[in-house]
């Protein structure tokens, strides 16, 4: 194995990665150490690198100069004197999902809950990241990353490494279905279905058995290639171009739906989000994901009699990570719509650039070191 490895680190915000070569780690004893045949450029991680220190101070960056990258795929190329039921050649995607292990949260098994959450390669959620990021130091930006061994998806042989790296967005939305009991039956409402997270959550719907997914988007074109997915499941208006309570009613047997994935980014109008809200049924649920940044003004008194379930959702855990693999290794949960555009690790810079003209959430760019 070599003694070093390259990698792209950011010295200062909103400035170019810089490649450099730099020891390769050795992994702890409960660790593993993999070298990354694919890491995902998401869509945010320009945002992340420029203005996220600014936008939301509540989730702390890592201390410069950083790897950055957060989803990553590859192959097992050592293991901790500790690690079991992994192997050296094992292929997997790395949850960059940390926690501190031992909070009530934790030890629960939500690990999402820790207060310490963090992303490695990306932000954290509370004060204490730092300690999270200063373990893991190394993001999917680089040949070899470390991971502890609960982290690890085993991947299908029938799952390209292209395809586990987009495991995050995937994940964001598949357990955020899983929480509101989606399965065959249910009708679906998707906020933004043709984007990146939108897009995934609506393959796992049909994953799951839902019945009917709905869903709307600002592209008419990219709505239509989303239909043609699953024409006698799905249905897409475009926003803006009708009463949503009505059109999700004339699309599902008169009824509301029994779920909303609302998959809008941080830029969208609070209006976005009660108009999914007006589509529910009694009893229904939604589910934010896409982390909007205005405040909407809830109607509590229909929120109550309408016994709705309003719910945040923020990543996955690895247990739902390998339900998620398998769904994919099988052919339930179809990724081959996926348009992978790879660009070697030294192109980075110019990947990110790049991303503006994405194919909607077809698009699945990926660094390869």
């Amino acid at each position: 194995m070599k003694s070093t490895m390259r990698v792209a680190r950011l010295h200062a915000f909103d400035q170019p990665l810089k490649i450099e070569e730099i020891p390769v780690p050795k992994p702890r004893p409960t660790d593993v150490l993999v070298e990354v045949r694919a890491c995902n450029i998401v869509p945010n991680l320009r945002n992340v690198l420029a203005s996220y220190g600014e936008w939301f101070p509540q989730l702390p960056l890592p201390k410069l100069p950083a790897t950055f990258g957060l989803d990553s795929a590859g192959v097992v190329a050592a293991v901790g004197s500790h690690v079991t039921n992994v192997a050296v050649g094992d292929r997997v995607y790395i949850n960059p999902g940390l926690s501190c292990g031992a909070c009530r949260a934790c030890r629960r098994g939500q690990d999402q809950n820790c207060d310490s959450y963090t992303f490695m390669g990306y932000f954290s959620f509370g004060a204490d990241g730092q300690r999270r990021f200063d373990a893991y130091p190394y993001g999917g930006l680089g040949e070899y990353l470390t991971a502890p061994q609960r982290n690890l998806v085993k991947l299908p042989d029938a799952v390209s490494f292209e395809e586990g790296a987009r495991f995050g967005y995937l994940g964001t939305g598949y357990s955020a279905l899983r929480r509101s009991g989606v399965g065959p039956g249910s009708t679906v409402f998707i906020n933004g279905i043709s984007g990146t997270l939108g897009l995934g959550a609506c393959l796992s719907a049909l994953a799951m058995g839902a019945t009917r997914v709905l869903g709307t988007g600002r592209n008419a074109d990219l709505l239509d290639e989303v239909k043609a997915i699953a024409a006698d499941r799905i249905h897409v208006l475009t926003a803006g171009s009708g009463d949503l309570r009505s059109w999700t009613r004339e699309h599902n047997n008169g009824e509301g739906v029994d779920v909303v994935i609302d998959a809008l980014g941080p830029g969208a109008p609070a209006e976005a989000y009660l108009d999914a809200l007006a589509t529910l049924r009694r009893g229904g649920i939604a589910v934010d994901i896409g982390g909007m940044m205005e405040s909407p003004q809830l109607d509590m008194i229909s929120v109550m009699t309408n016994q709705l379930t309003i719910l945040g959702s923020v990543w996955f855990s690895t247990a739902e990570a390998q339900d998620m693999a398998d769904l994919v290794g099988t052919g339930q949960l179809d990724l081959s719509i996926l348009e992978h555009h790879t660009f070697p690790l030294e192109k980075i810079n110019e990947a990110l650039e790049d991303l503006p003209a994405r194919h909607g959430g077809f698009s699945n760019f990926i660094s390869v070191p």
